[in-house]
C-alpha cells in the first residue's frame, strides 16, 4: 500500500493529471517544484513562492547536510519550521551534487566518500545515512533513494554499473526507510541511453517496490532530443498507477513534451537561476533584459498574469534593474519565471483534462522560439 494515494482525474493520449494527496496538502499533477537548495527559493520568501501557485518544493540534502547541517535543522524543528514552509517538501538524496560538486568523490558499493566543496571536510554518504538524513533529520515529505548518476554521452557498461548499483542502493533505502503512514519514499530509474537498461532498471524497482518513481539521469548532456528518445519508452515502463518524476527538468518545452510522454512532477533550478541573470521566460519564448530594446518598452512581461512582477512592472523597468545590476531584478524575475512555470503547469493540467493537449502542443511550439 503506497503511503500517499495518488489519484489520475483525465488521461490524455499518454498525459494524466491528477492529485498526489500528502498529509500537507495535495500536489496537482503535472506539477512542477521550484528548487530550494539550501533552505530558501533563492531570492524569494515562501510566501512569493506560495502565490506562484506552488505545491510542493524541493529540498537539498548535500547542501543542507554541509550548512547547516541537517541535525542543526533538526534541532531547530525540521525544514519545514526552518523554513516557513507548510505545504510538502520533496528533497533529493544528494547523490547529483555529491558527483557534481564534491572536490573529490570515491563511489564504492557500500558509500560515496566525498570532500565538502565548501571547506574540504570528508563526509560519507551511505544510502541508510541519506534516508535518516531525508525523513528524520529535515523530515521531508517525499524521500528520494541515494543513486549513481552518470554524466551523458557514457558508454554501456558504465550506465549499466551505475544503474545496478542504484537499484542495490535502492534495495538498502527501501529497507532503512521501512514503512511509514506520512511520508513517501520514490526509486529512480537510471540507464542512460539505453532502452534495456532502463527497462531493467524499471523492472528492479517495481520489484523494490516505492511509493512514486523518478526518471533519473536525464538532463545532463544528452541534450533536448536525446532526453525526448528516452522518453518515448521510460515513462511507460514504471507503473501506472504511481507518480513519475523526470529529475532536474528543465526548459518550457522538455516539459511539455515529457508532460505529453507521461510525466507528472519536475524539478529545475532553470526559472531561479536564469532570472537572476536577466532572462524572463513568457509565452513567446524567452527573452533576455539585458537587451537594449527594451530600455523604453513601457509593457510588462504579461499584463493578464496573477502575478504582480509579471504584471505592475514595465520591461523598460526591470532592463533598467539588471543593467543596474540591482537585487529588486532578480528579485521580480525570479518571481515571474515561477509564477510563468507554474501558469504552464495549469495549462497543460486544462489542457489534459479537456482532451486538447495536442492542440496545445502544436500551438505551444509554435509560439515558443527556442534560446
Amino acid at each position: 500500500m503506497a503511503a500517499f494515494p495518488f489519484t489520475i482525474a483525465a488521461t490524455d493520449g499518454k498525459a494524466r493529471t491528477g492529485l498526489l494527496a500528502t498529509p500537507r496538502g495535495e500536489i496537482r499533477t503535472p506539477a512542477f517544484m521550484p528548487v530550494g537548495t539550501a533552505g530558501t527559493v533563492k531570492a524569494l520568501t515562501v510566501e512569493q513562492v506560495a502565490q506562484t501557485g506552488a505545491d510542493i518544493l524541493l529540498g537539498n540534502t548535500y547542501h543542507l547536510m554541509l550548512r547547516p547541517t541537517a541535525e542543526r535543522v533538526a534541532r531547530l524543528g525540521g525544514l519545514h519550521r526552518f523554513m516557513r514552509w507548510e505545504k510538502p517538501i520533496l528533497t533529493d538524496s544528494g547523490g547529483f551534487q555529491v558527483m557534481s560538486l564534491s572536490k573529490i568523490s570515491k563511489v564504492t558499493e557500500a558509500a560515496v566518500t566525498f570532500q565538502s566543496h565548501i571547506d574540504g571536510s570528508k563526509h560519507v554518504l551511505t544510502p541508510e545515512r541519506s534516508i535518516e538524513i531525508q525523513a528524520d533529520l529535515l523530515g521531508s515529505d517525499i524521500v528520494m533513494q541515494l543513486d549513481e548518476l552518470v554524466s551523458l554521452p557514457t558508454t554501456e557498461d558504465r550506465a549499466a554499473d551505475a544503474m545496478r548499483r542504484s537499484a542495490r542502493w535502492g534495495e538498502r533505502s527501501k529497507a532503512a526507510f521501512g514503512e511509514r503512514e506520512t511520508q513517501a519514499l520514490f526509486g529512480i530509474q537510471q540507464g542512460g541511453m539505453s532502452e534495456a537498461l532502463r527497462r531493467e532498471s524499471a523492472e528492479r524497482l517495481t520489484e523494490t517496490g516505492f511509493d512514486g518513481y523518478a526518471i533519473g539521469g536525464l538532463a545532463v548532456g544528452e541534450g533536448h532530443a536525446g532526453m525526448v528518445e528516452v522518453l518515448d519508452y521510460a515513462p511507460g515502463m514504471l507503473p501506472a498507477d504511481r507518480p513519475r518524476y523526470l529529475m532536474g527538468v528543465g526548459k518550457p518545452i522538455d516539459i511539455v513534451e515529457a508532460v505529453a510522454r507521461g510525466v507528472d512532477m519536475f524539478d529545475c533550478v532553470l526559472p531561479t537561476r536564469s532570472g537572476r541573470h536577466g532572462q524572463a521566460w513568457t509565452w513567446e519564448g524567452s527573452i533576455n533584459l539585458k537587451n537594449a530594446r527594451f530600455t523604453d518598452d513601457e509593457a510588462p512581461l504579461d499584463p493578464i498574469s496573477a502575478c504582480p512582477a509579471s504584471r505592475d512592472y514595465s520591461k523598460a523597468y526591470l532592463h533598467h534593474l539588471v543593467k543596474s545590476e540591482e537585487i529588486l531584478g532578480q528579485v521580480l524575475l525570479s518571481w515571474h519565471n515561477l509564477a510563468f512555470f507554474q501558469q504552464l503547469m495549469a495549462a497543460l493540467r486544462a489542457a489534459i483534462g479537456e482532451g486538447r493537449l495536442e492542440a496545445f502542443r502544436k500551438d505551444f511550439h509554435a509560439r515558443q522560439a527556442r534560446p
